[in-house]
């Protein structure tokens, strides 16, 4: 893979956040002595300064399953539909984390991946708060590196061939085909704030990631770029990554009732804070979580809350 690409990657895991979500993060490798290679820190509380109140989300990549888990059937379930996510508190902040494998972390950032759901988010902005070595550390960029040139690569051919787009305008395109490949409770406009509060970064990635799209492809006459696939084979592509993806959304929804402690509750919180809601969650729902969150679903795709 080019330097530049790799490079970007690596300088941005590297930059600093606040040190106690860095002390989180260190906790939180201590808990799997024998199997944690990396954590991964990412989403919107990278862009907060105030962390208290918020929920963290972290990535703990892992050696292998077997080796994570005491319990045999959690490694199964990570296995078969990754990743387990649970909570953690530590120092008076809270988060979930996801545990994958190093091998299924890398396989989901790449073009291959059957869902959106790992390369979607780490085409945007994340960091490297603890690594077990360098071979850990470098096979994290590596694999982070390939999920901006995932993204783009299959928005390319679902741009308008008639008008010229911009590499920002292919980002928002992108963010928003992968919004509508999963559950998620996000304000209209959400793909398109995203880029919109960071436009140089977005501008110099998805360069560097275009850039890694053409060294694999004979690049055309004017320097464009070409795409991987067809327009219908493009439009197939992503009709088949949003099925799964919404399916994929409530089965890993109803396996975080056994995984999860207080999941309703963070699902609630999850969706009133980005939806704008006031859903509450009934002493009943908590007693039965499973049940309580698939009662939610019909309400929130009626409201627009889920889309």
């Amino acid at each position: 893979m080019p330097h530049r690409l790799r490079s970007l990657v690596a300088q941005e895991l590297a930059m600093s956040v606040d040190s106690r979500a860095a002390a989180m993060a260190g906790a939180l490798a201590a808990r799997y002595p024998d199997a944690a290679r990396a954590v991964l820190f990412y989403g919107s509380c990278l862009r907060e300064e105030n962390l208290d109140g918020l929920m963290l989300d972290f990535y703990l990549i892992v050696s292998d399953y077997r080796a994570a888990y005491g319990q045999k059937w959690l490694a199964t379930a990570n296995r078969l539909i990754p990743p387990n996510v649970f909570p953690f508190e530590h120092g008076g902040l809270i988060a979930k984390y996801a545990v994958l494998s190093e091998a299924d972390f890398a396989r989901l950032c790449g073009v291959e991946a059957d869902n959106v759901s790992v390369w979607a988010r780490f085409a945007q902005p994340s960091r490297l708060l603890w690594a077990a070595d360098d071979l850990a550390r470098q096979g994290a960029i590596a694999a982070i590196a390939s999920a901006a040139p995932t993204l783009l690569e299959l928005t390319m051919p679902m741009m308008p061939s008639s008008t010229a787009h911009s590499v920002l305008e292919l980002w928002k395109t992108g963010f928003t085909l992968t919004y509508n490949a999963e559950l998620r409770a996000e304000r209209k406009g959400r793909s398109f704030s995203i880029v919109d509060g960071d436009p140089d970064r977005y501008e110099r990635f998805g360069a560097a990631a275009l850039g890694e799209i053409a060294r694999l492809r004979d690049v055309g006459a004017k320097g464009e770029v070409p795409h991987a696939l067809s327009p219908d084979q493009a439009a197939r592509r992503w009709r088949q990554l949003q099925r799964r993806g919404k399916w994929l959304s409530v089965i890993r929804l109803a396996k975080a009732s056994f995984t999860y402690a207080g999941g309703i509750d963070y699902l609630a919180w999850k969706i009133n804070r980005h939806a704008g809601t006031s859903i509450e969650i009934k002493p009943w729902q908590r007693r039965w979580p499973l049940i309580g969150a698939l009662t939610l679903l019909p309400r929130l795709f009626r409201g627009g809350a889920i889309r």
